[in-house]
């Protein structure tokens, strides 16, 4: 259930013990971004090295074409904490993320895209809320995509969460932090854009508490975005009818 649209926790104080999180992997779903994935791990070290927890970078490489994977293995070469997944070709997002919470061996979660789109330092603010949340679903508040993505995703997210009773803001918002115990208490099967619905709404109806708040969103500063692509719309809906026939059925 979602509990909260704003940003403090329960108490009304975002300034609680960050160490409600004392363990954390972080990792970035990729595909094609050579240009920023170097740039978002260094990032992630800047932010965690000042962290007090124990922490480890994962990078899913979801069969780039460029030289995004070797970059990924050159990064998990050089520092221990870095783990590269290489995907044998491009499997989709769901299947990415899949594969960052199946590696992820802390007892909390964070995923944001390896486009560099997010600045990873507004992911402190967000450990404090684990203290009364188990999940927080950051929302994009000034979107830097073109119209036509933001009213396509203005009606997504009124649909799947119609669909599924969701009160959410922004559904695919690729900021979000979770218990790792989530993924052993619920079975996903998309593989593509869907994901994030999936993943709320299975968290959801198990019980789990949701709150959200808001991150700032950035240009991409290289690559090209994918999620726009007419087929994986098309798959994306697709896969949107079958999920809701699956989980009103009990499954």
């Amino acid at each position: 259930m979602v509990e909260d649209y704003g940003h403090k926790s329960r108490t009304g104080d975002s300034s609680c013990n960050q160490q409600a999180v004392k363990s954390l992997s972080v990792f970035f779903p990729c595909y094609n971004e050579e240009g920023n994935v170097a740039r978002t791990a260094e990032q992630a070290f800047e932010v965690l090295n000042k962290l007090d927890l124990d922490f480890e970078i994962i990078i899913v490489n979801d069969g780039s074409a460029d030289k995004t994977g070797q970059i990924a293995d050159e990064l998990s070469r050089k520092d221990k904490r870095v783990k590269a997944i290489h995907h044998p070709r491009n499997l989709g997002y769901g299947a990415a993320l899949q594969s960052g919470f199946k590696a992820a061996s802390k007892e909390y979660v964070f995923y944001t895209d390896g486009d560099g789109q997010f600045d990873l330092k507004e992911l402190p603010p967000l450990l404090p809320l684990m203290e009364h949340y188990d999940i927080v679903s950051c929302y994009r508040i000034k979107r830097r995509d073109s119209l036509i993505r933001k009213i396509n995703a203005w009606c997504w997210t009124k649909l799947v969460c119609t669909l599924f009773g969701l009160r959410i803001r922004d559904i695919d918002c690729a900021f979000k932090l979770y218990k790792r115990e989530i993924f052993d208490n619920i079975k996903l099967s998309s593989t593509g854009a869907l994901i994030d619905t999936e993943i709320l709404a299975r968290a959801s109806g198990k019980g789990y508490k949701i709150t959200q708040k808001g991150v700032n969103h950035y240009p991409r500063a290289a690559g090209v975005q994918t999620g726009a692509n007419p087929w994986v719309i098309l798959r994306a809906f697709k896969e949107l009818f079958k999920l809701h026939k699956k989980i009103r059925g009990g499954n």
